[in-house]
Order: C-alpha cells, then structure tokens, then sequence
C-alpha cells in the first residue's frame, strides 16, 4: 500500500513538473525527495551559473593610480560615434562618459553597458525634474528607486552617480530657489539608503556643487550629507571667456570650502573652455591644475556646441592644443583594470 501511495506521489509531483517551467522551494523539496535525493543536497549541487554573481566592487575605481580622461558629448553613449570622433581628436580614448537622465526615467542599462563595452565608466548626472526634494526625502518616489536601484544591481557595472547637481545654484528646480540644503541632504541620503537596502552596491556617488563663484553667500557646508554617503566631490566650473582665467581662480575658493568637511577626492564633473584666443591657454591650465594635485582624480570635458563652442576641435590651435595635453601618461587608464 505504502508503495502504490509513493507512486502516486511521484506521479502527481511529475504531473506538476510538466505543467509549470517553475517550483515553489516546497515542490522542489518534495520532488527531491520522491526522488530519493536530500533536498538540501540538491540545491548544493546546483550549476555555478545558477549563483549570483558578487557585487562589483567599485573601490579600485575610486582613486586611482592615474586621472579620468572623461567626456559628456551630444548622443553618447546611445551611440559612440561621438565619442569616437573625440578620441581621434584627442588622440587618446576617455575612460569616463557622462549622460544626463532626467527623474523618472529608467536605468539605461544599454548605455552603460555601451560605455563598458567601449571601456569607459558610466557617469549619469540624475535629474529630478517634476519632483520636489522633500516628496524625495518622505519616500514617495520609493516604487521608483527601488526599481531603479533594482537594475544597477541587476546589470552589475559600476557606475558613477550625481544626484541634483548644481544644488547651490539659483537655476534648477532644486536649486536655493525652491530647497533648502536641509532638504537636499535629507533627499540624497535618503536615495543612498534606498540603493544600500536594495543592495545597489555597483554606485560611486558623486556630489556636484558648482564652484561658488556665481553666488559666494551661498555656502557648501549644510550642503554636504557626509562621508559615509559621498565617493567623489565633483565640482562643476567652466572656463567662460568673461570669468576667472586660472585653475586656482576658478575652483581654488570652492576647493578651500570643501576641504574644511571632508577629505574625498575630487573629480571636475563639467568643464570646458569657451572659444576664443583665450582656449588653448584654458586648457593647458586644466590639464596642468589636475595634474599638479593628487586630490584631483580627472575631469569630464563638455564636448558641446551649446550656447557657445566648447568642444574641443572649435578651432585648430584649440584641438591641437588638447591633443597635447592628453598625451600625458597620467591622464586616461583600463577602467576594468584600474
């Protein structure tokens, strides 16, 4: 009797196996089981393709030996065409593509996954448009994040995130017009948490200040949500024809301001130089200011045409000029290997 009732047990089981592609963890033990198997066995004895895959561990990339050739340029990395035309102009491959994504939108996985493919770091400059910071900071943007969160960790590269960059200036909805720096921090640290409780781990976080030249009663400390939440400070200051002309008058009182509370790296999040006579001095300086400091891990070069010419093939002398520069052996490295 005790047979017939196995038999049917097993039968049942398979019944079940061929009608469903998938197990409850029960179903599984009990099918096991009739098996004659431990179900504890069996789940030892899974493919190694069938384990997660560890988390990317992004810490190498954090400060390395040499500095971040990085570039943001109309299109890319949708597509590399335009990255590929910078590299043959600067005679050299960025190891650092930045993108802008706007709140709401999904994780491009494709272009990170293209910048990767490239060799180069994803840097997304994240945008929350539509949005206010305290709806952010009171978790009901949660069902969004945790999705978002959900498909860095899923595609497991790293990836470089500033989230409301420019926080101290006037002119996005974020800005000290519409929030105060009491609601950008609890904003950004609740965005943080919410990727360490999904396990996002891939991120390198980025906080974009502009250099405070623009609007200097404006000051960074209350804006700064703590070394535990930060990787890399990432300044944003160009080179316009009209402001200051040097590396250390451009971003000499913001870097002043930010050494006082931490001690993190630096990264030139958006720079460029205006067209003009002035351009190919610009850059010389750039290159020259990151280079002369250890604290100052590379910069990102707005490659374009907006509102003035800032990319780098404006004029001949100017394209010439960064080829240059970018031949130094200190600028550019294998992301994968850093």
């Amino acid at each position: 009797m005790k047979t017939v009732i196995r038999m049917l047990l097993v039968a049942a089981v398979l019944a079940v196996v061929s009608a469903c592609s998938t197990f409850s963890d029960t179903g599984r033990d009990e099918y096991a089981r009739s098996q004659g198997k431990d179900p504890a066995a069996s789940a030892d004895a899974a493919s190694p393709s069938e384990k997660p895959e560890p988390p990317y561990d992004v810490r190498p990339l954090l400060k390395p030996a040499k500095k971040y050739l990085g570039v943001a340029a109309d299109g890319a990395p949708a597509k590399m065409t335009a990255i590929e035309s910078f590299a043959k102009a600067a005679g050299k491959k960025p190891n650092l593509v930045e993108f802008y994504s706007a709140w709401g939108d999904r994780y491009e996985t494709r272009l990170v996954q293209n910048s990767w493919d490239y060799g180069a770091l994803s840097f997304i400059a994240w945008e929350p448009f539509k949005v206010s910071l305290k709806e952010i900071a009171a978790g009901k943007e949660d069902a969004y994040l945790r999705d978002y969160a959900a498909s860095v960790k899923e595609l497991n590269l790293p990836v470089a995130i500033s989230f409301a960059h420019e926080m101290n200036g006037f002119w996005y909805e974020w800005g000290t017009k519409k929030a105060t720096a009491k609601e950008f921090v609890a904003a950004w640290k609740h965005v943080h948490d919410v990727f360490d409780e999904v396990g996002a781990t891939q991120v390198i976080w980025v906080w974009s200040p502009n250099v405070v030249n623009p609007m200097p009663k404006v000051k960074l400390a209350p804006y700064w949500p703590g070394d535990n939440y930060v990787d890399w400070v990432g300044v944003i200051g160009y080179y316009a024809s009209g402001g200051p002309a040097t590396f250390s008058t451009l971003y000499g009182p913001t870097v002043s301001q930010i050494r006082a509370f931490t001690k993190k790296p630096f990264i030139i999040a958006e720079t460029a130089a205006q067209a003009g006579e002035r351009k190919p001095a610009d850059m010389r300086d750039l290159f020259k200011g990151v280079a002369g400091r250890d604290d100052f891990i590379g910069f990102v070069w707005f490659n374009f045409d907006k509102e003035a010419d800032w990319r780098i093939t404006s004029g001949p002398l100017s394209q010439k000029t960064f080829k240059e520069q970018a031949a130094d052996a200190r600028f550019g490295f294998d992301v994968t290997k850093p």
